[in-house]
């Protein structure tokens, strides 16, 4: 029996890798066989050959990690021309009854993440598909929240630690978003609040949706929101639907921005306290430590994007609408794509608050823990509380209605 080893075949199956391990499969006779080897599990490359050869082959593992993968390949019969297929995306997208998987590995890197917008984009709302991968494809959703926004769902079916599957569902429209009720009465983000109801980051789901995901009766729900619908009015000055977009950034910046500005150096000095005096105790605050330095890493760049960028951007707008004129130059052909891109930052720092949150088990202070312990949570909680409100008037009022004028304002030049 001749055996053939192919070694070092790093990554999963990039298509020329791939090629030649399946030329190698091509050129070898029933009953001879070859060896492959990887760093990787070697599934996807089984699933792949018996896709293309059918059952004309078996699959030994000599080795199964967790530093080498080792399959031996012994062929059993060969599959007349006809039925032999090439690999490229589409044998990737494997066809369940219901919902297609998109095996990434089986591409090439550079034509992974446009496979997934290609899958994406066929789908009717409502619709969704898995994609399977052999790391973690998180920088794919922060992609696909900037350049798609955030319409869809992104739900872990499988989270390592060889593999990770991912559905990935388009919102369908079901109704108006957590995030349209709650800028269309802030009363109702009090209900969304008591149920753990994301109305900023999350805000593009449907109430239908966000309740089935949480399991939550949406009948008692919507009860809710009547009745808050129905109680004393909010005051006008804080009726942010009724603002000039160009008062709403101020207000963002002088309300929020310089609040972080603030509390961030003072947050900063005490947790350099509690972790020193604490941590041989409570060594997660370790972890606390780490997510807040790069909560602010994040927010002071985010920042400084928008008071240099976005908002000056939206002000132009706004005074092109007043006066009646084009709209300045100032390096912005079209805002949806800063607009998407914020999003998609605000969507990590919300993720960055949840560790925070889910480490410190909603700020609850360990019953050794001393006052400057209790005032870190404190102002941790209240930075939370903070950033969800001022997402929220971004994603769900600030954003939606400076796209909208700029869509008018270039309808209007372009019928002038």
């Amino acid at each position: 029996m001749t055996t053939l080893e192919i070694l070092n075949t790093p990554g999963l199956l990039p298509t020329p890798k791939y090629d030649n391990v399946l030329t190698t499969f091509d050129s070898i006779q029933p009953g001879e066989s070859f060896i492959v080897q990887n760093e990787h599990d070697l599934t996807p490359f089984l699933d792949a050959l018996k896709a293309e050869r059918g059952e004309t082959f078996t699959g030994e593992r000599l080795e199964n990690g967790p530093d080498t993968w080792k399959v031996k390949i012994t062929k059993t019969k060969v599959l007349p021309k006809e039925q032999q297929t090439s690999i490229n995306i589409d044998l990737a997208i494997k066809k369940d009854v219901n919902v297609p998987e998109l095996n990434v590995t089986l591409l090439e890197p550079r034509l992974k993440h446009p496979s997934v917008f290609k899958q994406f984009d066929s789908l009717q709302s409502g619709q969704a598909f898995y994609i399977l991968n052999d790391h973690d494809p998180k920088p794919l959703y922060y992609q696909m929240i900037a350049e798609r926004g955030n319409v869809f769902t992104w739900t872990y079916e499988q989270n390592g630690p060889q593999w990770w599957k991912v559905l990935i569902q388009k919102n369908a429209a079901e109704g108006p978003t957590l995030g349209e009720l709650a800028a269309s009465d802030i009363r109702k983000a009090e209900v969304f609040k008591k149920y753990g109801l994301d109305f900023c980051c999350g805000g593009k789901k449907s109430l239908k949706q966000a309740c089935e995901e949480k399991n939550i009766n949406i009948n008692q729900v919507e009860q809710e929101l009547q009745q808050a619908s129905q109680q004393k009015p909010i005051s006008k000055g804080f009726d942010y639907n009724r603002w000039e977009l160009d008062f709403l950034t101020d207000y963002i910046y002088n309300e929020h921005h310089k609040y972080f500005y603030e509390e961030d150096p003072v947050i900063a000095d005490l947790m350099d306290k509690v972790v020193n005096h604490h941590v041989d105790a409570h060594p997660f605050l370790k972890n606390v430590s780490a997510w807040y330095i790069q909560l602010q890493t994040e927010l002071n760049a985010h920042f400084l994007k928008e008071e240099e960028i976005v908002f000056p951007h939206i002000k132009e707008l706004v005074q092109a609408k007043k006066t009646n004129s084009p709209v300045k130059e100032n390096g912005i052909d079209d805002i949806n794509g800063p607009l998407q891109m914020m999003e998609a930052e605000h969507e990590a720092a919300g993720e960055i608050l949840e560790q925070i949150n889910g480490i410190t088990n909603n700020y609850t202070v360990p019953t050794d823990g001393c006052n400057s312990f209790k005032l870190l949570y404190h102002k941790l909680k209240a930075l939370e509380e903070d950033l969800h409100q001022h997402i929220h008037l971004e994603n769900n009022i600030l954003f939606p209605k400076a796209a909208k004028l700029e869509k008018e304002l270039k309808q209007a030049l372009a019928n002038a």
